[in-house]
């Protein structure tokens, strides 16, 4: 798969027998390397194109999830119930190429539900492990919220080391790997609410909020027209593919000023008045990661302020804490990052002669 059709097209004959058999074997993928800016952000869009076909009007919020998965992070998706959560993250993992699974978090799901268990096998006489859902490409981890501390700390070790530990035993995930967790922002009678520090290890938190008039009805008459409840969707790429995008996003450069104007926002949410605790140094490392994606979508190899801006809301608002005598106030996080977008001095937008 070293030619340019084996990495972003859909996979031939030859192809989808090695990409099932590295799914199936869920072993670390390394190829498709010396990827272009421009050719990975022409695929990044045909993705794009590919999900718009089962979300309808959601393209930036996609275009947010897209770029967290380029920068080799996780999404947290927080909205109401019925707005396309779980059928954005099945179609994105269709147009990607790569295995999805989705777990139902419920409050009797149990750390070895996720990561497998260790079965004995009669006929040998041996243990043999049996792999869980986390052994995949792209998680869907539903209603995140729903199930316990010692079940989410099992996912937090899969988000942050990419392995899993069973039995004193460590079993690295496959490459690729994200994980898209959904939480309901209204209901939190029976929810264990994630911990801070949880939060902070999902590189965005994005909502996709209700359509308009003429998106839902676009929503029925694509419904109508099919004549089926499933949306068909063609893989654009697949998981060496993937891979390939996220070398491409190692290669855009990122400018001092740019650099030290993530660090700048990072720190005024921390100094700002209405703020118990602001943006960790990882808030500041996910603001560059996140805006080397975002400009490789828009077709550039080097980053801009106003790259850093589209991401700060989704990147910064979930890992600040407001004052808790706020809390019954329409202070939020995102109302905090928009202030401190309005009251950190912008670096000079760069030139492209100007670039190193």
């Amino acid at each position: 798969m070293s030619d340019a059709k084996g990495r972003f097209g859909p996979p031939t004959s030859g192809d989808g027998e090695d990409a099932a058999e590295l799914r199936a074997n869920h072993g670390p993928v390394s190829e498709a390397r010396g990827v272009t800016v421009t050719e990975a952000s022409r695929v990044a869009g045909q993705v794009l194109d590919e999900v718009e076909k089962a979300i309808v009007g959601k393209r930036e919020a996609l275009r947010l999830v897209l770029a967290a998965v380029l920068a080799k992070g996780h999404v947290l998706l927080e909205d109401f119930p019925g707005l396309g959560k779980t059928l954005a993250a099945r179609s994105l993992a269709r147009a990607l190429g790569i295995s999805f699974t989705r777990a139902q978090f419920t409050p009797d799901l149990l750390p070895a539900d996720l990561t497998g268990s260790f079965l004995y096998n009669q006929r040998e006489g041996t243990f043999e492990f049996r792999r869980g859902p986390l052994f995949t490409g792209l998680l869907l981890a539903d209603e995140i919220n729903r199930t316990p501390p010692k079940t989410q700390a099992a996912l937090l070790e899969a988000m942050q080391e990419r392995q899993v530990t069973v039995e004193g035993e460590t079993f690295p995930l496959a490459e690729p790997f994200h994980v898209l967790a959904t939480a309901n922002p209204v209901e939190y009678e029976g929810t264990y609410p994630l911990p801070e520090a949880q939060l902070d290890r999902f590189l965005l938190r994005v909502s996709f909020g209700y359509p308009t008039s003429n998106e839902e009805y676009d929503v029925l008459a694509r419904r109508l027209e099919r004549q089926q409840e499933e949306v068909v969707l063609d893989a654009v790429t697949d998981a060496p593919g993937l891979l390939g995008l996220q070398a491409a996003v190692e290669t855009v450069r990122v400018d001092e000023s740019v650099g030290r104007y993530c660090v700048d926002l990072a720190v005024a949410t921390r100094e700002h008045h209405e703020v118990l605790t602001g943006s960790s140094p990882r808030g500041s490392l996910g603001l560059v990661l996140t805006a080397r994606a975002f400009a490789l979508l828009r077709g550039r190899d080097y980053v801009i302020p106003e790259d850093v801006k589209a991401v700060a809301r989704s990147v910064l608002a979930h890992r600040i804490t407001v004052r808790p005598e706020l809390w019954m106030t329409d202070v939020t996080g995102a109302r905090v990052v928009d202030d401190v977008l309005g009251r950190v001095p912008t670096p000079a937008t760069l030139e492209a002669t100007k670039r190193p």
